[in-house]
């Protein structure tokens, strides 16, 4: 009889329980994960009786129709899953408010800001639309969407964020991530009212309770998870795998890619430890709060009067998520923030958001620049011959959404 081959799944986050799942039919999968339970950067908790998302508020699309068929054999949406719409607005400095995304709603700015971006799309009318290969984030901004929106809206939003010059973040993270408008679609969406309708999660399918933890939790049954245990070093040995002990034909690593050269024995990966270790990110300190009822889902948020860049109305997903006569929301800071000052900055922001609790997650948000990716594709190159796979945000360095996430897992488990 053939001897089952086995695998490990270091990290039980979206992309280490999709991995898990994809090889289960080839391998006995085994997943180590540090928390007590699943999820990673999609874990909620429950906070007087509301759905309080720690890390950004994840919800379901995709563009990718493997994707969408796999998942709907896991999930039963008619049961299980609500449809939404998404409800986006922009809070200018001023404090008045516009729809999202901003290129699509020049109309409702003043009339001297809506000159002035007439004459921008005007002088891209025949540009190109397309990303260009090494082209920073401010470049492609400034290219895409002229300096008007730029100075309004785009620099100080995303500046929030990434709390660096734009100048040096690559734009190759937003690939498939927001809709690539040309100068005609701009000035069609604003004389027809009309908003783009292209971006994934236009449209999006979420849990009717639970929310995130639910898909989590799903996609946890019946895997081999061994939690609160936080896996230090990984041992390649005669071409095979010692983790905690056991031993493995393949690894599947789905933690943060910088940690590798430290974990990995019997690799020499001294020449990654460098590059690895100046590699960017930040991390998200996310504020639950009780908040005035408001209709949208998404709120954006560049005004500089405090750091928060954006209001998730997660209560807003579906009727589930709030206590009974409550409206709650996650108002997201980039880095990590005091109690106190938290309370400082919500009394200046717009819906009266009130202070309900908060987690930091200190990796949430990857930062590429211009060799990132080349970086990890070279490392994963190094490691192939080995049995060593990387696969997730923080592994592949790219800012990925939940849907992203499990394409990522997929098109991993078809090259295994």
């Amino acid at each position: 009889m053939a001897r089952v081959r086995k695998a490990a799944v270091i990290g039980a986050g979206v992309s280490g329980l999709g991995a898990a799942r994809l090889l289960g039919d080839r391998y006995r999968v085994t997943v180590y994960e540090k928390a007590d339970r699943p999820g990673g950067l999609i874990r909620c908790r429950n906070v007087a009786g509301s759905l309080f998302h720690l890390c950004g508020g994840h919800v379901f699309n995709s563009h990718r129709q493997d994707v969408l068929d796999w998942f709907w054999i896991l999930f039963n949406r008619r049961s299980s899953f609500t449809k939404a719409e998404r409800n986006s607005a922009i809070v200018l400095p001023d404090g008045s408010l516009i729809g999202y995304p901003v290129e699509d709603h020049i109309y409702e700015l003043p009339e001297a800001v809506q000159r002035c971006c007439i004459r921008d799309f005007a002088a891209r009318l025949t540009q190109d639309s397309a990303v260009v290969d090494g082209e920073s984030f401010e470049h492609f901004l400034r290219r895409m969407f002229g300096d008007t929106l730029y100075t309004l809206y785009f620099r100080p939003y995303n500046e929030k964020i990434w709390r660096q010059p734009l100048s040096s973040v690559s734009v190759d993270w937003l690939d498939g991530k927001l809709p690539m408008p040309s100068a005609e679609d701009v000035f069609f969406h604003n004389f027809a009212r009309r908003e783009e309708d292209s971006f994934v999660h236009r449209t999006f399918w979420y849990p009717k309770s639970g929310g995130s933890q639910f898909l989590a939790d799903t996609l946890a049954q019946g895997l081999d998870i061994r939690y609160n245990t936080r896996v230090g070093r990984i041992r390649c040995e005669e071409g095979k795998w010692i983790v905690q002990g056991d031993v493995y034909d393949v690894v599947v690593y789905t933690g943060n890619v910088r940690d590798l050269p430290r974990s990995v024995e019997g690799i020499d990966l001294s020449s990654f430890e460098r590059p690895l270790s100046n590699l960017s990110f930040h991390g998200t300190t996310s504020v639950f709060c009780e908040i005035d009822p408001v209709p949208y889902t998404w709120v954006y948020l560049p005004s500089p009067a405090y750091d928060a860049h954006r209001i998730i109305c997660t209560g807003n997903f579906s009727a589930g998520n709030d206590a009974p006569g409550k409206h709650t929301a996650t108002v997201e800071f980039t880095g990590p923030m005091e109690k106190e000052e938290i309370e400082a900055q919500l009394v200046r922001m717009p819906f009266h958001p009130r202070f309900l609790d908060s987690h930091y997650n200190p990796c949430s948000y990857p930062v590429q620049h211009r060799r990132t990716r080349e970086l990890i594709r070279s490392l994963k190159e190094t490691l192939l011959p080995y049995g060593l796979y990387l696969t997730g945000r923080f592994a592949d360095w790219e800012y990925y959404n939940m849907d992203a996430a499990l394409g990522a897992a997929m098109d991993l488990s078809a090259r295994l």
